[in-house]
């Protein structure tokens, strides 16, 4: 029998799996698995993401600010209008993509032993990334990242 978290990552998984066929990505990434937490029922990561104004669009609305300031480091700007959306990928990406597994194996680290794992660890994993589009949507969402991480800690220590 599959454990609750088990059963959890699962249902993530395929959720981020429909946030990347949505972007046209060809694996799933850490942004990914993001989207896919805040939309997952879970009212204790709910809350805290709810704490620092993640919830899905809040997440999609920093991960398009992330988008706009890379390409303005790059010296692109962005029309008025716009830009199109992402096209959508013909089939649903199956392969992690490296932060991806870098989120699902810090999360595990994060909880010492498989019997503790809980969704919050993942949350955790995902903090836990220094480089990449998830950090910099984090800072462009103004998230203190080492405090949010602190609260998700507490959180788990609470139960």
């Amino acid at each position: 029998m599959a454990s609750e978290f088990a059963l959890y990552l699962q249902a993530v998984t395929e959720q981020a799996a429909v946030e990347a066929q949505q972007t046209g990505s060809a694996t799933i990434e850490a942004e990914h698995l993001l989207l896919a937490i805040a939309t997952a029922e879970q009212d204790e990561v709910q809350g805290l993401l709810g704490s620092v104004g993640l919830d899905r669009q809040g997440f999609r609305d920093a991960l398009e600010g992330e988008f706009r300031q890379s390409l303005g480091a790059a010296g692109i700007s962005f029309p008025e209008d716009g830009l199109p959306g992402p096209s959508p990928s013909p089939g649903k990406p199956s392969r992690l993509g490296t932060s991806a597994k870098l989120v699902i194996e810090r999360g595990m680290i994060a909880a010492g032993t498989k019997k503790k794992l809980r969704p919050e660890h993942l949350l955790l994993g995902v903090l836990e990334l220094n480089v990449g589009t998830v950090p910099r949507a984090l800072d462009v969402a103004g998230v203190d990242r080492a405090e949010f991480k602190a609260r998700v800690r507490e959180s788990l220590s609470d139960e």
